[in-house]
């Protein structure tokens, strides 16, 4: 996996893990006067803990021999914001559905804190501590808010008191109006809810398929913020996002994806700062969310 700075792809496979931090050249290593040199694609950090969420080498893809990813590699950490950024056809959201069992995955695993998940059903996942908030018609229309925020939580009923106190608490818009019907709302209230009832079952770990997509400016930046105060309440949150120059502001590391494959990977200000990914991305990315408006 190739960091901001530097790396090739020829020993991606020689390493299982990416690392969890990037280095930039010239910078020191913690607790030395030594310079750090970059770490390029493969290289290993030294991590004392243990991800809540990893995908090691996943190729998959929809239809019977043609892959959209050829070899993807992910890790999050307990309570970081990653984001997945790339031009539109990368594989990002693929990426996520096969996180969530939603596309077979062919070759490589995914794990949640250890444990194999690869392809496990998605109500499995869910049980296991997944959450997932796909794009598009993730909203029960035809029901309230406080009977959307119910059904996210049909698998653990008992605990729908306790729960709906912490999602309120987030999300207080939506207990002021619980009682609405959610095909009334908004597109950035209907993502609201969206979210809220993935939180129900109190995931480890929260996928979001590209939250701000269709949003106003002013919608998307609610948005942001929201997702990042999730991750400040101890979620750990994988997210997908077109907008990619807001999605690096707010990630701790982020992942670049081209053709199915790992492009680059870093901190956040790292790859938004990084000369070649704004070159080949970063102004691409820009006209493609200017194009979906």
């Amino acid at each position: 996996m190739t960091d901001a700075t530097n790396g090739t792809g020829a020993d991606r496979a020689s390493s299982p893990e990416p690392a969890a931090v990037a280095v930039t050249p010239g910078s020191t290593t913690p607790g030395s006067s030594t310079p750090a040199t970059a770490t390029p694609r493969g290289a290993t950090a030294v991590q004392d803990r243990e991800p809540v969420m990893r995908a090691d080498n996943v190729v998959a893809g929809y239809l019977p021999g043609v892959n959209i990813l050829n070899g993807c590699d992910l890790v999050c950490y307990p309570g970081e914001l990653i984001g997945i950024i790339g031009p539109n056809g990368a594989g990002k959201s693929t990426l996520l559905k096969a996180l969530f069992g939603l596309v077979n995955v062919r070759e490589g695993a995914v794990t949640l804190q250890g444990e194999d998940i690869t392809n496990l059903k998605a109500n499995k996942l869910v049980q296991a501590g997944v959450g997932f908030v796909p794009q598009t018609n993730n909203v029960f229309p035809s029901l309230s808010i406080e009977e959307n925020l119910q059904m996210g939580l049909y698998l653990r009923p008992k605990k729908f008191s306790e729960r709906l106190e912490v999602i309120y608490d987030l999300f207080p818009v939506l207990g002021q109006r619980k009682g609405q019907r959610a095909g009334s709302l908004s597109g950035g209230e209907r993502q609201s809810v969206a979210m809220a009832r993935a939180l129900m079952m109190d995931p480890k770990v929260l996928l979001l398929d590209e939250p701000s997509a269709g949003l106003s400016p002013v919608r998307q930046d609610e948005t942001f913020i929201r997702t990042r105060r999730i991750n400040k309440a101890g979620v750990s949150v994988i997210m997908v996002e077109q907008n990619a120059r807001r999605c690096l502001q707010i990630c701790d590391r982020g992942y670049v994806l081209d053709q199915g494959r790992n492009a680059y990977s870093g901190t956040g200000k790292e790859l938004a700062d990084d000369p070649k990914v704004i070159e080949l991305y970063l102004g691409t990315l820009a006209k493609d969310v200017d194009d979906a408006r």
